[in-house]
């Protein structure tokens, strides 16, 4: 058992719980969060960066605090996206292993609603939610919310754009007495009203050393390119990063969806990442990038929310975001559990700069990446072509005949010298890499 939970004041369920789960040092965030969750009632606001272990932070305290002997829903707890929600649920029932009597659901959006109805028919005592599906139980009565002790509003400040008078319809069907916990990675204005108008006014605040904790182990580096080179330059990063996996980050839709395209056409092992995907899709594409299927997420900013992948070793801003917080966000996706990490912006000369303001606001150096020369490019262009020539399957519909045409052009050739050949012709079609002179080419006319 862990000494360091115990003094915490976590019991020796939770903590044999988190034995098997192999976790034995509490985080800064918990260290600070969890004893004023278990000894005190007031409201808190836990401002810490995404990495440094919130959900455990508010999850066993929770956890320890229910009565199992009442059936009625105690806690609930809502999350701005359905793969958050999903996250903290595992991690809930993990933490909760050797505690089977406690009862957790989770309805999140995205799924059908039926089975979720069915799950809260029965004893039920933390409810992890998305706001909208929330409210869709609450107006067809299908969820009863007046034994509510304790309302956790976790990554508030992804989640306040979203909620507009969400949150006022939730609260109403709460009990007045209840406890509000808000854990957020930054404190815009948004989230100091959210602060105001449902807290209260003898609210605690407890802060991880957002300075070390928030941005610790990131190297934080930023490339400067014209329109015209952007995808090879990011091309030839991903290929210096084979076998890593990583997340690439776009403003819209339509950037992830372009982007995931040329990166499938040159054989990148990547997937893409966006709200308007069906929740399957959703789901297939996160399963195989969480268990190494695909190396590569190309996301958008709310699509990639809930990604807690220990091994995401480099994260690519490939269009700068308009508001701080959201690179916070996005960095953080590298560089937890203690990893290292790696985030590379990718920018046009007339958004350098903005680098400055975006350190001056988040306490971040950033350095300037060696852009790949001309040469560089040129050379990984051509590893990408050869790869996609590799992995291009047989074409079975041409003839047998017309097979034996190409081949007798071809069967007098040694396998280095087609390879020569086919190299030579690409080169000299696609690329500005140096050439055989003509004056040294004349003996190839004897094949």
């Amino acid at each position: 058992m862990s000494k360091q939970f115990s003094e915490l004041g976590i019991n020796a369920k939770l903590q044999k719980g988190l034995a098997t789960l192999k976790i034995s040092v509490p985080t800064d965030i918990q260290k600070k969060a969890i004893p004023i969750l278990l000894e005190k009632q007031d409201d808190l606001v836990g401002l810490a960066k995404t990495g440094t272990g919130k959900t455990a932070a508010f999850g066993l305290p929770l956890l320890q605090l229910v009565n199992v002997e009442i059936t009625a829903i105690q806690a609930v707890i809502l999350v701005p996206t359905r793969e958050l929600g999903q996250q903290i649920y595992t991690n809930l029932v993990s933490f909760a292993s050797k505690i089977p009597e406690i009862s957790i659901a989770s309805i999140c959006g995205g799924t059908p609603i039926k089975p979720q109805i069915e799950k809260l028919k029965s004893t039920t005592h933390i409810v992890v939610a998305t706001p909208g599906r929330l409210i869709d139980l609450i107006q067809r009565n299908e969820i009863n919310l007046k034994g509510v002790k304790y309302l956790v509003l976790d990554e508030a400040d992804e989640m306040v754009s979203s909620l507009g008078d969400g949150l006022d319809k939730i609260v109403a069907e709460l009990p007045k007495n209840k406890r509000t916990i808000l854990f957020t990675a930054t404190m815009p204005g948004t989230i100091k009203q959210l602060i105001q108008n449902y807290m209260s006014k003898h609210v605690m605040e407890v802060k991880a050393d957002m300075e070390t904790v928030g941005h610790k182990g990131i190297d934080h580096q930023y490339v400067v390119v014209d329109p015209i080179e952007k995808l090879e330059v990011l091309m030839h990063f991903l290929s210096s990063r084979d076998g890593e996996r990583g997340i690439i980050f776009c403003k819209t839709k339509a950037a992830v969806n372009k982007l995931a395209k040329n990166l499938a056409i040159n054989k990148f092992s990547s997937g893409a990442l966006h709200g308007s995907l069906s929740q399957p899709i959703r789901d297939r594409i996160m399963g195989q990038f969480r268990e190494g299927h695909i190396n590569i997420l190309v996301a958008t900013d709310l699509a990639a929310r809930g990604i807690d992948v220990k091994e995401i070793s480099y994260v690519v801003n490939y269009h700068l975001p308009d508001v701080y917080e959201v690179y916070v966000h996005r960095s953080g996706r590298t560089a937890r559990a203690g990893a290292k990490g790696f985030a590379l912006t990718v920018l046009q000369q007339e958004e350098v700069e903005d680098i400055a303001d975006f350190e001056k606001e988040l306490g971040i150096t950033f350095k300037k990446f060696k852009k790949a020369d001309a040469q560089s490019i040129d050379e990984n262009n051509t590893l990408l072509w050869a790869k996609k020539i590799f992995k291009t399957k047989p074409n079975r519909a041409v003839s047998g005949e017309f097979k034996e045409k190409i081949h007798t052009i071809f069967h007098h050739l040694t396998k280095e010298e087609l390879v020569e050949k086919i190299l030579g012709n690409y080169i000299v079609e696609h690329t500005n890499l140096p050439t055989v002179k003509k004056e040294e080419s004349k003996n190839d006319s004897q094949f």
